[in-house]
């Protein structure tokens, strides 16, 4: 019988975590190694060991509607999109509204987490934590890994000849903070994820030259879309979602592209994905195009070969006097503190998880990673509905089938991930398809039949506007009573 739950990681996962424990009658004690909550959101001056760092001017990509927890709704003078700043206030009033903050130990390291001899009988978990230079061994009945994936920068640099023999300044994206110093340097940024597209924007405004390298090229959206409404909102809906999985390929590739032209033509600005119709998840920047018209951000292949004070593309070209490399080159994901890794990377040191949650050769179902999937919805209403799935397997309430089925499943979302993403290794995934997978499996999901019948208004919103995060409170266990009237007022607080 599960009842004492550890929770790895006081960020929007682990928060989630924590109350979905105690709405379930469990017993949470959540550790963070830092001394706030908020994760990837708290911002600091200064880079620290072991934590998830942004840059100053950091704002969201998704919009309020679509971003807060599933009975939190952001306050009505909020603006659509924030600052780093101000998501971290929501942060921590939601802690207080559910009052979660006497169950997390700040300044707390967790150092192992190990099974206990007995762990096939028991599934119980040892967990080894630091602080203040003492160690402290508790045993748990399950855990919830919150961690995050923006932990561990991921810095190829054997991919780059003669990076050793480059005379300038060069840096992961991890340790940039805000652009002064760079103040008239030619700067050149590798990757062209959010994070590179950001800082070379940011830069170009007192940077001499900045250059913005790319390998495949990526498709660059909007935050504001069609008559200026917010672009998920518009987007990510059940209608457009449904609409994909019932076209011929060929259809939905071409709707797909043109959709993403429709601003500005991506081959003429040197962005055009190689793939063209891999969905893998689109850059958001508003700035971009413009930059690059200007002249002052100028788009190059991928780096061929570093110089002492040049730089070789793939193309020919030689860039002289760079000053600056900042490689915006993304993470990779680590568990330092589980004694066994292989756990969560089963298979080629690869992330292996069923539905992206349980580790499936476990012999009991009582650990699980929370926040390990990217897909264009966001991250918040995600990890909130995993922890719901989660608490309920802990529980035994949600049924898993033989490890074999498990697997199979997990095989058929490589399969599906490689057509869609061009990369099964990738943590995408379809936000509306994985987020009824999870509510089907707990009895949640909005029953479109029931509510055209019962509540016309609110099915016809439900399947044509936003998959905003209350349709998963409108029914079953922990239906929210609010959960609708969100919904019929989620444009208003938009315009608003």
């Amino acid at each position: 019988m599960v009842r004492r739950v550890a929770v790895v990681g006081a960020g929007v996962s682990g928060l989630a975590a924590t109350k979905w424990c105690l709405e379930e009658g469990l017993e949470p004690t959540c550790f963070e190694q830092s001394e706030d909550i908020g994760g990837l959101w708290r911002y600091t001056d200064q880079v620290e060991e072991g934590r998830a760092s942004i840059y100053r001017t950091v704002f969201t990509n998704s919009c309020k509607e679509m971003m807060c927890y599933s009975d939190f709704p952001f306050p009505d003078d909020h603006p659509n999109y924030m600052h780093n700043a101000r998501l971290q206030h929501y942060i921590c009033k939601y802690a207080e509204h559910f009052n979660l903050l006497r169950h997390i130990r700040f300044k707390t390291l967790v150092t192992k987490v190990k099974k206990r001899p007995d762990f096939s009988v028991t599934g119980q978990w040892e967990v080894v934590t630091q602080r203040d230079g003492k160690e402290e061994t508790a045993v748990f009945d399950a855990v919830m890994v919150c961690s995050g994936h923006h932990v561990y920068p991921n810095l190829p640099l054997d991919d780059f000849p003669g990076i050793q023999k480059f005379k300038g300044y060069y840096f992961h994206s991890r340790e940039y903070k805000e652009p002064e110093k760079f103040r008239g340097k030619k700067v050149l940024v590798v990757g062209l994820g959010n994070s590179g597209c950001d800082i070379a924007v940011e830069l170009s405004t007192v940077a001499s030259q900045v250059y913005l390298s790319s390998r495949s090229g990526s498709w660059v959206m909007s935050r504001v879309w069609d008559n200026g409404y917010p672009w998920d909102m518009l987007v990510i809906t059940r209608f457009w979602t449904w609409l994909g999985n019932i076209l011929p390929r060929a259809l939905s590739d071409w709707l797909y592209v043109r959709g993403m032209n429709r601003f500005f033509k991506h081959e003429n600005f040197g962005l055009m994905p190689l793939n063209r119709t891999s969905r893998k998840e689109p850059v958001f920047n508003d700035d971009l195009p413009s930059r690059i018209a200007c002249g002052v951000v100028v788009m190059k292949p991928n780096v061929k070969e570093f110089r002492e004070t040049s730089v070789l593309f793939q193309d020919g070209t030689i860039q002289d006097d760079v000053d600056v490399v900042v490689f915006a080159t993304g993470y990779s994901y680590s568990y330092p503190f589980m004694e066994d890794e292989s756990i969560i990377k089963s298979r080629d040191n690869q992330v292996t998880l069923y539905k992206g949650i349980l580790p499936p050769q476990l012999e009991k179902p009582t650990l699980v990673v929370i926040g390990l999937v990217q897909s264009l919805g966001a991250i918040i209403p995600t990890a909130d509905l995993q922890c719901r799935w989660a608490v309920r397997v802990f529980q035994g309430q949600c049924t898993l089938p033989p490890v074999s089925e498990m697997m199979d499943d997990i095989d058929e979302k490589m399969g599906k991930k490689l057509k869609w993403y061009g990369n099964s290794t990738t943590l995408q995934i379809d936000y509306i398809t994985y987020m009824d997978e999870l509510a089907s499996a707990i009895g949640v999901k909005p029953n479109m039949l029931k509510l055209l019948l019962t509540d016309p208004r609110l099915a016809l919103e439900v399947f044509f506007g936003p998959c905003s995060p209350y349709q998963f409170r409108l029914m079953g266990l922990g239906k929210w009573s609010g959960a609708r009237k969100a919904i019929l007022t989620q444009w208003d607080r938009t315009l608003r």
